[in-house]
């Protein structure tokens, strides 16, 4: 039997694809945007929240959804059944960030042909559960083959940036922001990309989730860098914002550097461009031996040096 796959998780299409199957892919998110080959693909989910709504009022919102016991996002079962799946591949670590496992099981439950479903849902919390996710969904493809080549490609990569960062003479403290208001900061994998990066992270454990913490509290973890990137926002999309960048500029006082960056497309989504990632996070810690990933990733890499810049920034950029 031919692969027929859904993806509901925009980091899991990116690995499908990476995979080499982009092809076998008939339905994905609302959320999946890359690579363009799933672009024009049908859309089976759709959020609860309005995205254009202020950081504190999505984050209202979500509460109050999640506080009635609702899911954030819905499936579209009839087209989910007209597509028949043999293979759906979702996850089970953050009810903010994709549909639930519980509601993909409810909708296969429903289906004629459930019983030829298969389910793979990805959990990372950690660096090395992101590559293991490759070769997991290598596998339910039938490609370990190339989910083991696609990991030895990412580690290469990811060592090859760890060695570079090695050689600096400072290990400069570094908070990354996972949501405005209220503030969070970046856990999961976050903390150890900053370590490869040449960073010591703080305010964050690794494999622990977001946590958040009042402006205080971020002003006392005397940050050198803060590297700005809301979960589900683009660049232009935390810039419309920008009255709330300047706490973050206030917490890294007059000697610290604080960057604006693309969350949506890289450092939330557990999948190959992590790596991407960590290239654009090592631009920012160690800016003297990462020229090269600077340039590479000036689209979606904004410095903010100073509260009048603030005012300064495009929310086009």
């Amino acid at each position: 039997m031919s692969a027929r796959i859904v993806s509901l998780l925009p980091s899991a299409t990116e690995i499908v694809c990476a995979l080499g199957a982009s092809a076998d892919l008939v339905g994905v998110s609302h959320e999946c945007d890359f690579p363009d080959a799933v672009r024009g693909l049908p859309v089976l989910t759709r959020s609860r929240i309005d995205n254009s709504l202020s950081s504190r009022a999505i984050d209202s919102a979500v509460r109050a959804v999640t506080t009635d016991a609702l899911s954030i996002y819905t499936v579209n079962e009839a087209r989910l059944a007209e597509l028949a799946p043999n293979l759906i591949v979702t996850q089970d670590l953050c009810e903010v960030c994709a549909v639930s496992l519980d509601d993909v099981r409810s909708a296969v439950a429903r289906l004629a042909h459930r019983d030829d479903v298969r389910i793979v849902s990805l959990r990372p919390t950690r660096l090395a559960d992101v590559l293991s996710d490759i070769e997991t969904v290598a596998s339910a493809l039938g490609r370990p083959a190339a989910g083991h080549a696609l990991r030895r490609e990412l580690e290469a990569r990811i060592d090859a940036i760890a060695s570079r960062a090695s050689r600096a003479a400072s290990r400069p403290r570094v908070v990354s922001v996972e949501w405005l208001e209220p503030i969070m900061l970046g856990g999961t994998w976050m903390p150890e990309l900053i370590a490869l990066a040449g960073g010591e992270a703080v305010g964050a454990a690794a494999g622990a989730p977001a946590p958040t913490l009042s402006l205080s509290a971020l002003v006392s973890l005397a940050p050198d860098v803060v590297v700005v990137k809301p979960c589900g926002f683009d660049l232009p999309r935390t810039l419309r914002e920008r009255e709330l960048l300047r706490p973050f500029l206030a917490a890294a006082g007059g000697t610290g550097r604080v960057y604006a960056t693309d969350g949506n497309a890289f450092f939330n989504r557990p999948g190959p461009r992590l790596v991407e990632s960590l290239e654009i996070l090592a631009a920012c810690v160690h800016p003297e031996l990462f020229e090269d990933f600077a340039e590479k990733h000036r689209a979606v890499l904004l410095e903010i040096s100073a509260p009048s810049a603030v005012d300064q920034v495009s929310p086009k950029v």
